[in-house]
């Protein structure tokens, strides 16, 4: 016999699917939660370096020259990365070569860019070795590298980010499970080696259209070169100095395919109901084109009959002052 005191155990019916997934998505967040809690340092810190985030970058064989300079642009903004050169998976798989990879380089989260048809990225993100998963695997789109002479902002190499989330990532089940993996990726530890000790630049994240933008941003200070300036500031602002958001780039946006319990594989916590596979895209113009053919052909033939039929009839007078 059980004693009064004894706790009774979480019972999960298999029919009810929608809360099984909840729960787990609850425990992965919980656990992610208390991992960072035991990896936070101090105020007071003797300088000493405790976090040690190590994150896996690597990308498929056979990527195109834009998604190329896109790794390059998340290496130069994760201090803690360790680089690979590019995967070729074989028949095992990428997933596989990936966690073997990310095991002998002491890594505990990893970012791999897979290639297909050299037109199509995907974006593998997850947490590997002894806290394997979650992890999850993005589509990427709208893909525009620090190059680009419309980003004109600037950061020191190695400065530290501010992490912004929207308002969403607190709401949605499935987004508080990415902002962990967020967090873990792209923040980087304190006291690190190849990190300099400021904070210049904003990273953010915003939700929309059921996808994720990626934006960063340089933190730009401006003082005031004349009394008038200054003057001016004080009254708008309330300080002498004005502060403001100037784009660096990359920006690229992240449309979440499936989020996997463990690392690139496991229990689906959620898939994307909305994502249409872009062959199934190019599959439906190339039909949209074939059936424009079709259409234009089955008209001029119904033209060329409608021309056959249009017959003049005998006029009786025709013959008349001949």
């Amino acid at each position: 016999m059980a004693k009064k005191g004894s706790s009774k155990k979480r019972k999960v019916s298999e029919d009810d699917v929608e809360e099984t997934v909840e729960y787990a998505a609850d425990e992965v967040v919980q656990e992610a939660q208390e991992e960072n809690e035991a990896n936070i340092i101090p105020m007071e810190s003797d300088g000493r370096y405790r976090n040690k985030q190590r994150c896996l970058v690597l990308c498929s064989r056979g990527v195109t020259a834009r998604y190329r300079h896109l790794l390059e642009d998340l290496r130069t903004l994760l201090p803690h990365h360790k680089k690979e050169s590019k995967l070729d998976p074989g028949s095992e798989g990428a997933a596989r070569a990936v966690n073997d990879i990310a095991e002998i380089r002491s890594c505990n989260t990893v970012l791999f860019l897979e290639c297909r048809k050299r037109q199509d990225a995907y974006l593998w993100m997850g947490k590997v070795g002894q806290s394997s998963g979650p992890s999850v695997r993005f589509h990427v789109s709208n893909i525009h590298t620090m190059d680009e002479l419309r980003l004109t902002g600037n950061c020191m190499k190695g400065s530290r980010p501010v992490l912004s989330f929207d308002e969403s990532f607190g709401r949605v089940e499935h987004l508080k499970i990415l902002k962990e993996l967020f967090v873990d990726v792209f923040g980087t530890p304190r006291g690190h080696p190849k990190s300099k000790p400021f904070v210049d630049r904003v990273m953010a994240f915003y939700y929309a259209d059921n996808k994720i933008w990626v934006r960063n941003y340089q933190i730009l200070e401006q003082q005031a070169s004349n009394a008038l300036e200054a003057h001016l500031a004080k009254k708008q602002s309330g300080q002498l100095q004005t502060t403001s958001l100037v784009e660096i780039g990359p920006r690229f946006v992240l449309n979440p395919i499936r989020i996997f319990r463990g690392s690139f594989g496991g229990q689906t916590l959620y898939r994307n109901p909305d994502f249409v596979s872009p062959n199934e895209i190019r599959a439906a113009e190339r039909r949209n084109k074939g059936s424009a053919y079709v259409d234009r052909k089955n008209q001029q033939k119904r033209r060329k009959v409608r021309k056959e039929e249009l017959v003049l009839p005998e006029d009786p007078l025709d013959s008349v002052f001949r």
